[in-house]
């Protein structure tokens, strides 16, 4: 973890209008006056479930995993948080502690405000309280659209869902290096870390993509697509 020292302003951010749009001036130098902008290296924890909710977090640039971990001791990844995600509003609001974990899959700059004066702009700007309503609602519904299309697919189908996910919504390309292993890709879509490397290893045969290390290349996309939908 590294704290850069050299970074924007809250009020010159070009993603202000994410959620801070509605603020004011003065709302903007008030959070911005204790903000940090925060470096994470890839594996780095940035929450630890059951720990105290202390400040608010926006995930300016990488990717993360939210997960939370059972009484076996194995993982279950709820979401995969890309760029301009506030990846504390689960539990914000509602908890004092947070419910899951949050790791960094690669190198990620995360923006940390103090949750109090977040709080506090909720309770006096109800245009801003809207605008983090809409981001939860927003939130919950991605994580039960996608883990329904998830849980309605065949193991093949979920592979293929995957794929097209770091491929289309992550990188925007079809040659990419995979951020998570092969142990993750089993705990993003509940399958086991054998289904998933002997799946992949089909595909590979099959001339579907090719394999190099975590390097991914997609070849025949349509068949995937078609794959993704047909479960």
């Amino acid at each position: 973890m590294q704290i850069l020292t050299s970074h924007s302003s809250c009020k010159g951010c070009p993603y202000k209008s994410l959620v801070f749009g509605s603020l004011t001036d003065s709302e903007l130098e008030y959070i911005n006056s204790t903000r940090k902008e925060v470096l994470y290296k890839k594996g780095e924890v940035i929450a630890q479930e059951g720990a105290k909710i202390e400040e608010f977090l926006y995930l300016k640039h990488g990717l993360l995993k939210v997960f939370k971990t059972g009484p076996d001791k194995k993982d279950q990844i709820i979401r995969i948080a890309r760029s301009s995600d506030f990846v504390s509003l689960l539990s914000m609001f509602s908890n004092d502690t947070y419910k899951y974990s949050i790791t960094a899959i690669e190198d990620t700059t995360v923006c940390t405000m103090d949750s109090k004066q977040i709080l506090q702009l909720v309770e006096k700007n109800g245009k801003f309280a809207i605008e983090i309503l809409n981001r939860i609602s927003n939130t919950y519904d991605k994580i039960i659209e996608s883990t329904f299309k998830i849980r309605q697919k065949h193991l093949r189908g979920r592979i293929a869902y995957i794929l097209l996910y770091f491929a289309n919504r992550v990188y925007d390309r079809n040659k990419f290096e995979l951020p998570v292993s092969r142990r993750e890709i089993a705990e993003l879509i509940n399958m086991t870390t054998e289904n998933v490397i002997r799946i992949l290893s089909e595909f590979r045969k099959d001339g579907i993509i090719k394999i190099d290390g975590k390097t991914i290349e997609i070849i025949n996309i349509d068949f995937l697509e078609k794959l993704s939908k047909s479960g």
